[in-house]
């Protein structure tokens, strides 16, 4: 019997932060060695941070990665540590994973596999090493192996696979396995998407399965960098099944996940099996030696395990509550603002990114306790008298949210109503203003220089435009006089047609909802109204919002504006725009794509809105350039910075809506 503990660690670092990652990094290896682990796997590029992005080119980021390594490389002494940093050999720089044991650096494995697709653009930063290769590096004056290396430390062999290594078909983990791997460790920067976790199970679950081997995985946690979202998650399997799961979005700085495991039973399960996995190629590589053995622990222990909502596929609804309320509070303490301001119309966009602050007070205090939220944000002073034990998420939203209605003479009652009802609920500041006098003074004031009065009949756009951005400077000048940060409140949906006034409505510096389309989200403040997720509840307030027909409010109460009557169900613009820009379908493609999902509805109602999409597309690339940094919650995310580029100026798919015209004209009268 060989006993060994495993601990993966789940890191909140951030890009360039080097005492903070340092400090987490410590206090992970610490927490292993209190746990009495025998391997610590620590995530991806953890030690400057994985979004670093073009400082990459910096040999001034490679020096002081390799300082930070010497420094925590003493604090390995007991147990093997995995250390992820950027490093630059032979002209080039390498998304590289320093292994240490006992104290002492064993050698640095190389990642093989870069992730080039949605978010990700390793490529531009890295080079892929070569499977198999295996050079020298000087650190120090020291000879070191860099590259497809295999750790035996005492008898036990240890294979590292970074990231995206293990989501290839040939996955390093294969050919590591085949050279008599008992272990492999997975440091990761995997950002979160809905429904990705299980994806990430089943990815370890084989491997320990097919392998025979026990495997432990590691992920970032929180707001790394301002844009991708970190959920932990971590996980360790054995002769697969899963023993260990780590906590998902939590609020603390790390989370260590442990889970004992007998290396005999492993190799005894590969025997039995009477073959090694099979690898297509040769198996090149090396093995190096190490003089320390690996740590026992003193006693077998459970496992960990996560919450049952996280044990499972959770609802969608379930992950978006978690999600966002972590990567707004990250971005807060991060970006060192003061709390939060919105412009709060009563609708369901600003009701939404309201709630999901109310959300990140609920899950934090729960999670890591008031007083430790209060140290994160002890760059500006709480007021501790403002506290009480009665409902301490509502008094937090109270130091950190402002609420702001912005009237005009189009607004009702009833989203009044909505606005303040949600900001009471949740503890907002709740101010209100009217901002007819500055309407009308912009009116009157391009009326005179035109020499033509500005009216609904001929300028409808002009005047819906020009009240959005009345409320801009408001709302900016409030959130500059309390060190907040503004809120833009627009969603996906509206992004992808432009349905959105610049310098309006899309004001702020960080745009929480913007990879979220706006049915998803009108369903979720259903769900927020009547269940919530797991440990917090329902948010009965919204039943003011959610019934109500979504409206901009802009043009004059008689024309009973709607958001759908202006643009085209959404449930319907959602489905055009996943087959459009994420399926790449062209116009006829889509349209055959949307009858098949909408089939009740009229042909050529269908092959306009199709249309319609297409050409508010193509006009509103500009906004979308424009927009504030947005979170990403899947992978058909608009952000052109990260994930869709499309060009400013193009031939708007003119000869292709011709076609989809024709195929409409030819299926008239011939029903649905």
């Amino acid at each position: 019997m060989i006993p060994l503990r495993l601990a993966a660690a789940a890191l909140n670092q951030t890009p360039l932060d080097w005492d903070g990652n340092r400090r987490n990094i410590l206090a992970s290896i610490e927490a292993a060695k209190q746990a009495e682990a025998s391997l610590l796997c620590l995530p991806e590029m953890c030690i400057s941070g994985y979004g670093c992005e073009d400082q990459l080119f910096s040999s001034s980021l490679h020096r002081t990665s390799l300082e930070l390594l010497a420094e925590v490389l003493p604090h390995t002494s007991g147990l093997l540590v995995t250390l992820g940093l950027a490093l630059e050999f032979d002209r080039a720089v390498f998304n590289a994973v320093a292994v240490a044991c006992d104290g002492q650096l064993l050698g640095f494995v190389a990642k093989q596999f870069l992730a080039g697709d949605g978010i990700h653009y390793e490529r531009r930063w890295f080079q892929p090493w070569p499977t198999g290769e295996v050079r020298e590096i000087s650190i120090d004056g020291r000879p070191l192996p860099i590259g497809d290396l295999l750790f035996d430390c005492g008898g036990v062999k240890i294979g590292v696979e970074i990231c995206r290594d293990a989501w290839v078909p040939n996955r390093p983990g294969r050919q590591l396995a085949a050279r008599g791997a008992d272990i492999l460790l997975n440091p990761s920067a995997s950002h979160f998407a809905f429904a990705k976790q299980e994806i990430r199970r089943q990815i370890v679950l084989e491997a320990a399965q097919e392998f025979h081997v026990s495997v432990a995985y590691s992920n970032l946690l929180g707001n790394e960098a301002g844009r991708a979202i970190y959920d932990g998650g971590t996980l360790i399997a054995s002769r697969g099944k899963m023993l260990a799961a780590g906590p998902r979005f939590s609020f603390a700085d790390f989370q260590l996940t442990i889970a004992d495991i007998d290396v005999d039973t492993t190799r005894r399960a590969r025997l039995a099996k009477k073959k090694a996995p099979r690898f297509a190629g040769s198996l090149a590589g090396a093995t190096v030696e190490s003089d320390s053995a690996l740590p026992t622990p003193s006693k077998i222990r459970a496992s960990t395990q996560a919450p049952p909502w996280d044990t499972s596929p959770p609802p969608k609804q379930e992950e978006f509550a978690r999600a966002i309320p972590l990567g707004l509070f990250d971005y807060l303490r991060k970006s060192r603002v003061k709390g939060f301001v919105v412009s709060l119309s009563g609708g369901a966009d600003s009701s939404a990114v309201t709630t999901l602050i109310w959300l990140m007070a609920k899950f934090g205090i729960a999670d890591i306790g008031l007083e430790k939220l209060r140290e994160k944000l002890n760059y500006f002073e709480l007021p501790t008298a403002a506290f009480s034990t009665d409902d301490e998420a509502k008094q937090l939203v109270a130091q950190l949210l402002t609420c702001v209605y912005q009237a005009t003479r189009n607004s009702s009652d009833t989203t009044f109503n909505a606005a303040q009802s949600v900001a009471d609920a949740v503890g907002a500041k709740f101010l209100q203003w009217n901002v007819d006098a500055l309407v009308d003074g912009y009116v009157g004031l391009v009326s005179l220089a035109a020499d033509r009065e500005i009216t609904w009949q001929q300028d409808d756009v002009a005047m819906q435009n020009i009240q959005a951005r009345a409320r801009g400077p408001g709302a900016w000048l409030l959130a500059n006089l309390r060190g907040a940060l503004l809120l833009a409140t627009s969603n996906r949906s509206e992004a992808a047609v432009g349905y959105a006034t610049m310098d309006g409505d899309t004001c702020g510096g960080l745009a929480p909802i913007a990879g979220i389309d706006k049915a998803f989200l009108l369903d979720w403040l259903n769900w927020m109204e009547s269940t919530g997720p797991e440990g917090i509840g329902a948010l009965p307030a919204l039943a003011a919002v959610n019934s109500q027909a979504p409206t901009a409010e802009l043009r004059p109460p008689d024309q009973e504006q709607t958001d759908e009557g202006d643009l085209m169900p959404y449930r319907i613009l959602d489905g055009i725009e996943r087959a459009a820009v994420r399926d790449k379908l062209s116009p006829v493609e889509v349209f055959e794509t949307i009858r098949k999902q909408f089939p009740d509805d009229c042909a050529k109602q269908l092959g306009g809105w199709v249309e319609r999409f297409f050409q508010l597309w193509c006009r509103n690339q500009w906004k979308r350039e424009r927009y504030a940094p947005s979170f990403h919650c899947d992978e058909e995310n608009l952000d052109p910075k990260t994930w869709c580029r499309f060009p400013i100026l193009s031939g708007g798919f003119e000869r292709e809506l011709g076609e989809l015209r024709e195929v409409v004209r030819n299926l008239s009268g011939s029903g649905p």
